[in-house]
Parts: structure tokens; C-alpha cells; sequence
């Protein structure tokens, strides 16, 4: 531990209640971005955090865009590290919005009531946004608040970009970066959005699976029909259309797509063996989400099935009368989201196209698709012999006393790709949720002892990254 950090984490561990009551004032925000009726709500978190990085010290900043608003904030650093050469420039992404609460009936408290309970790891705190991303994108502001107050600066130059549209798509990003790509340079990118081995091992996330994500409706009459006039002479939508999707894998779990495996990169043996070595525990992962037997691909192991291979789901079916009461009709359209996680080396407009060619070829007679695209992006990988990697690893294992271990994530987080492709370097998925944070569900939690040793292990790997020399063509 160098003489610079041991305060910082002393800071740190003095203010943990300061910090937890600040992640329960941005909890409290109902940032949904994918909700109209909140648009004031989620700019009103963007300003939160805006004030909170200025008041730490950062130049901030809040950006309108045609949906909702990007914050960025920045901090010059040192020109030199401390061996000498070229200090690095490091930029932190995370995101403020948060999925609706729905379905409000089955959380045990108010969403946007934060609540701290006792559980199996220690206290937590229940929220909505607790994991996703409010509690993450934290442990970085906090690290930077302590070592302000300790040092009166950061040891590298910083850049921080929160954008308030991850989960409804993030449409104003990508051309944000692209207008603003002087403002965002950096060396590396920090995206504190993912997840952990367990409780007590660090993980950094070296592959993110990609995305085509659709909404398809199958219309059929021109409009509801009565059942008794029409049924057994008029197609019906909604006997149609979970035949189709059902044909979508066949009874070993393979995805029917046309040409959906042709870019499939297989995993090498020396990735499958150190995934062996992790001890994944199949039946207890299922256990979260109450389950007991896998699906899938029947011939692929449980973590390659999880982050290696593609996968193809739908999301949701509806249509026709679900009110109350009855309501005999034929319905004239019925609809579903589907979406499909890609694996590296595979094109997300291929697999759209397949997938638009598999539906169109079973199309009945008198019917008509309509397909509406709310996403594509590709999967990424992270190179593991970065200098950037190597600082990150050694931060997490000076606070954990354990090793980190590289791992695969079966989400996808489109900026990651964003930042090597339109900005010319690589992220760093370095988060500190856990696999029963019940993301996107009722009951969203974050284990306090995970926010707080996030929280200590940002600090270190800045103390890390600040020694690490980059080369610049000027």
C-alpha cells in the first residue's frame, strides 16, 4: 500500500455513513428513462449528481440531449506519474436511470424508499437502482470525494460520463461521444456495471455478449373478430404466434435463426479450463431465481452456455382481450419482444436478418409482420495484457487479499463497445454486485460490505493506475 492511499482508505472508512446516506438521497429519485412521466425525475438526478461532483472539486457539467441528459465531469491531473512518464487519463462511465419498479406488488418496501435490512452478507440496502447503477457508479464518487479530501487532487487526470439513457437504450450516446470525442479522450475507461465472483472474490469482466433486441407483431384480421362468428375459419394471431416462437430453438436448445452459428467463435481450452477452476455451483445459481434444472444448449457447460455462447429469448407475448371478465374475440394482432445475446465475431445485422428471414418464412396466409428494432450492438472483448488491466488487478488484490478473477458476462453493455469503436480505446468492467442483487426486479439490493470495499478498492486501483507510463504521438 503506498503512503498516498493508506489515508485515502482511512477517509474512506470514517465517512462509510456520509457515503450511505448520499446513495440513499440519489436512490430516492425515480430516474426512469424509459417512462415519459419522468423526464423531471431523471434530469433532477442528473443535476444531483452534477452538484455533488462540483462540490467535490470536479468541473461538471449537465448536457441536454434529445432524450435524456448526459453528465460529464472533469479534473486535471499530474503531467508525469511517478516513475516519470506520461501521466495516464482515465474516464469513468456509469449510468443514473433505472428500470421501472413494476411489479410494485411484490416488493417488500416503497422502491424509492431506500430501506436497509440485515441479510446473510451483513446489512443491505433494498432499492431500486440500489446494484444498477446508482450504488456502483458511488463507489467511484466516493473514492474520488476521500481522496480529494485527503489529497486536495486525483493522482491522474479524470474524466467521468453518466448518461441517463442505459436502460431504455442509450439512443443519445453514441452521438454524444461522437460530438464530444475531445471532451471524452482518455486512455482507458472504467465501467463499474457489472459483477463479482462472490461476497469475498473480485472479478473483472473480460467478455460482454452483445445484442439484437426487436418488437415483432404478427397482424392477421383487420380487426377483432367475435370467436363464434369467425373461430375455426379466420386465422387467429394468437394461436400463431407462440407456434412460430416456439420453433425459435429446436430440443437440444439450438437457435433455428438461419446462419445464427456461422460466426460463433469457439472457446479456447485454456479459457475453458480456468472457467473450470472456478467452481461454478450450478444447482445454487439456479436456486436464486428458484429453478433447479439448466436449460440451453444440452451439450455446452453451465459458464460457457452463460458467456460464451449466444442465446435467443423472448421477453414478453401479448395481445387480444386480458381484462376482466370475458371477451370471445379473435384477436387482429398479437405481439413480442425477443431478443438475442451475441458472442464475439458475430454481426448484429446478420443475426437481425436471419431472424426477420426466419419470421417472414413461416408467415401465414392473410397475415403481416411488422418488426421494430430497439437495439443492436456486438459483443466485446477486453484484451488481457493491458498495463491498465495489470493496475486494476493489483488494486483489487491489495484490498480483497485475494486475487481477482476474469470472468464472462452473459449481459451486454453497449458502451463498452462504443468506447473502442468510435473512441479508439478499451474499458475496464470492473463491478462489485452479486448474482441474487435481483437486478431489474422487485427487491433490487446492494450488500454495504460490497458498496464499501467498491468504494476501497477504487481508491486503490487509482493509486495504481497513477503509476502506470502511456505513450502519446504528439
Amino acid at each position: 500500500m503506498s503512503d498516498a492511499l493508506a489515508p485515502v482508505l482511512e477517509r474512506l472508512q470514517a465517512g462509510v455513513d456520509g457515503a450511505v446516506t448520499r446513495l440513499t438521497e440519489l436512490l430516492r429519485i425515480p430516474s426512469i428513462s424509459t417512462d415519459p412521466a419522468y423526464r423531471s425525475q431523471t434530469r433532477a438526478a442528473a443535476q444531483w449528481l452534477a452538484d455533488d461532483l462540483a462540490a467535490i472539486g470536479f468541473e461538471s457539467k449537465v448536457h441536454d440531449t434529445d432524450g435524456q441528459p448526459i453528465v460529464t465531469a472533469t479534473t486535471p491531473g499530474p503531467d508525469r506519474n511517478s516513475d516519470g512518464g506520461d501521466a495516464p487519463h482515465i474516464l469513468y462511465y456509469g449510468h443514473y436511470d433505472v428500470q421501472p419498479p413494476d411489479p410494485l406488488e411484490e416488493w417488500d418496501t416503497a422502491p424509492f424508499e431506500p430501506t436497509i435490512v440485515d441479510g446473510e452478507h451483513g446489512k443491505r440496502i433494498i432499492a431500486r437502482g440500489a446494484v444498477d447503477d446508482k450504488g456502483q457508479l458511488m463507489t467511484f464518487v466516493e473514492a474520488f470525494r476521500a481522496w480529494f479530501d485527503v489529497h486536495g487532487s486525483l493522482p491522474v487526470k479524470t474524466t467521468i460520463l453518466l448518461e441517463g439513457e442505459e436502460e431504455s437504450g442509450s439512443p443519445s450516446l453514441d452521438p454524444f461521444m461522437v460530438a464530444n470525442a475531445d471532451l471524452l479522450a482518455a486512455d482507458v475507461a472504467v465501467i463499474t456495471d457489472t459483477g463479482m465472483w462472490d461476497i469475498d472474490t473480485p472479478a473483472i469482466t473480460s467478455m460482454l455478449r452483445g445484442l439484437v433486441y426487436v418488437e415483432v407483431t404478427l397482424h392477421g384480421p383487420t380487426h377483432d373478430l367475435h370467436s363464434g362468428m369467425y373461430g375455426g375459419m379466420a386465422v387467429n394471431p394468437a394461436n400463431v404466434l407462440p407456434r412460430i416462437l416456439g420453433e425459435l430453438r429446436d430440443d437440444r436448445g439450438r437457435i433455428q435463426i438461419p446462419g445464427f452459428y456461422d460466426d460463433v467463435r469457439e472457446l479456447t481450452d485454456t479459457l475453458r479450463e480456468q472457467w473450470s477452476r472456478l467452481g461454478f455451483d450450478e444447482a445454487a445459481f439456479l436456486a436464486h431465481a428458484g429453478l433447479k434444472t439448466a436449460a440451453g444448449e444440452a451439450d455446452r457447460e453451465p459458464l460457457e452456455r452463460m458467456w460464451s455462447r449466444p442465446t435467443c429469448d423472448v421477453n414478453g407475448i401479448w395481445g387480444g382481450y386480458t381484462g376482466e371478465g370475458a371477451k370471445t374475440i379473435i384477436p387482429a394482432r398479437v405481439s413480442a419482444k425477443i431478443s438475442c445475446r451475441l458472442v464475439p465475431d458475430q454481426d448484429p445485422q446478420k443475426v437481425y436478418d436471419g431472424l426477420a428471414a426466419f419470421l417472414h418464412e413461416r408467415t401465414p396466409p392473410d397475415c403481416h409482420w411488422e418488426i421494430v428494432t430497439h437495439g443492436l450492438s456486438r459483443a466485446v472483448q477486453v484484451p488481457t495484457d493491458s498495463p491498465f488491466l495489470a493496475a486494476a488487478l493489483a488494486g483489487l488484490k491489495s484490498v480483497y487479499g485475494r486475487p481477482a478473477v476474469l470472468i464472462g458476462s452473459g449481459g451486454s453493455i453497449p458502451v463498452a463497445g462504443s468506447f473502442q469503436r468510435l473512441l479508439g480505446y478499451d474499458a475496464l468492467l470492473v463491478g462489485f454486485g452479486l448474482d441474487d442483487d435481483r437486478i431489474h426486479s422487485p427487491n433490487e439490493k446492494f450488500e454495504l460490505r460490497c458498496f464499501e470495499m467498491g468504494m476501497r478498492s477504487q481508491a486503490a486501483m487509482l493509486d495504481n493506475f497513477a503509476r502506470v507510463a502511456v505513450s502519446r504521438i504528439c
